[in-house]
């Protein structure tokens, strides 16, 4: 009993919650009512009304109050004992992931599209992206969910494992959290433009090593394109206006041998977007190549930031 119990306590109760988390998230996918990220978005939201002004200064003061609980939340559960700790972090991480959701949604779009109930598929796709579908036809679908895809592996998947890795559980909420208020706030639109400033930038810092991290991710579970997905990722994606998705999305497209990129309707206007890749342009039938790519990237970024950690617990002192 003693042995085992010595063995359970050198433990990484981080480590231990990320897996855990995981397991969950495969398990269970997200709640279908009362998910903790859509309640931190209408606490957002609530903060929103009442300090909203079309100035910097009131998105600093927003984003401030909204994320002063998220922090304190992180910081109790990262003061909790090993077993507290590793509970929470499972919890958080769970709250956080969205890999399982992201395939369903993604395989769901392929299914209406291959059954050619392309409205339906317009509707559901929805779910993944912010830009406007009334008009777009099953290959542009397809390139959508395909580049959400791509770009929501490194948002929902690889930053929670990264800043649940490097901080723990307040990595994990913060990172969320910021997702979550770009989505919301981070908006080229005149309410937003001048408002959301701060949440678009925050979410673009706390961002860049997930996103370069997917790219390696990337190359490593696909060992046939590895180079051509560095070096697209290099090359394409310092043009994409977004300074994280573009080199993700470019990495997806040289690992699927597919081009992403182009015309892009949003709410706020057009944008001709730089075109990634050099393969053919995307179709449904390349939807679920891309979301079993996003599953092995979580895989693989799971089990090197749990490694990663172990590693450097048991480095000599």
């Amino acid at each position: 009993m003693s042995v085992q119990r010595g063995s359970i306590a050198r433990l990484d109760p981080i480590a231990v919650g990320l897996v855990l988390g995981w397991i969950a998230d495969e398990l269970v996918g997200d709640p279908r009512r009362g998910h903790p990220v859509a309640l931190f978005g209408q606490w957002a939201a609530w903060v929103e009304q009442r300090t909203h002004r079309d100035s910097r200064a009131a998105g600093v003061v927003t984003e401030t109050v909204v994320l002063t609980p998220v922090v304190a939340l992180g910081l109790a559960t990262s003061r909790l004992p090993p077993a507290g700790r590793a509970g929470a972090t499972a919890a958080l991480t769970w709250a956080a992931l969205g890999g399982t959701s992201l395939g369903r949604e993604g395989r769901a779009v392929h299914g209406l599209l291959v059954a050619g109930d392309l409205p339906g598929a317009r509707r559901r796709v929805r779910n993944l992206v912010g830009r406007v579908t009334d008009d777009l036809d099953p290959d542009e679908v397809a390139r959508a969910a395909i580049e959400s895809v791509a770009e929501n592996t490194s948002d929902a998947v690889v930053g929670t494992l990264v800043w649940g890795a490097l901080l723990g559980p307040l990595g994990v909420v913060l990172h969320r959290a910021a997702n979550t208020l770009d989505a919301m706030h981070g908006h080229r639109t005149p309410r937003y433009a001048r408002f959301g400033w701060v949440a678009a930038r925050f979410d673009d810092a706390l961002g860049w090593l997930p996103a370069r991290v997917t790219v390696l991710v990337t190359a490593v579970a696909s060992p046939l394109r590895a180079r051509e997905v560095v070096r697209t990722a290099l090359r394409d994606g310092r043009d994409h206006p977004s300074p994280n998705a573009g080199p993700v999305e470019a990495g997806f497209a040289a690992a699927l041998g597919i081009r992403l990129g182009g015309r892009t309707v949003y709410a706020s206007g057009v944008e001709d977007r730089v075109v990634m890749g050099a393969g053919p342009a995307p179709t449904a039938v390349d939807l679920p190549r891309t979301v079993e790519l996003a599953r092995r990237v979580g895989i693989i970024t799971l089990v090197a930031v749990v490694g990663a950690r172990h590693a450097v617990r048991a480095a000599p002192r």
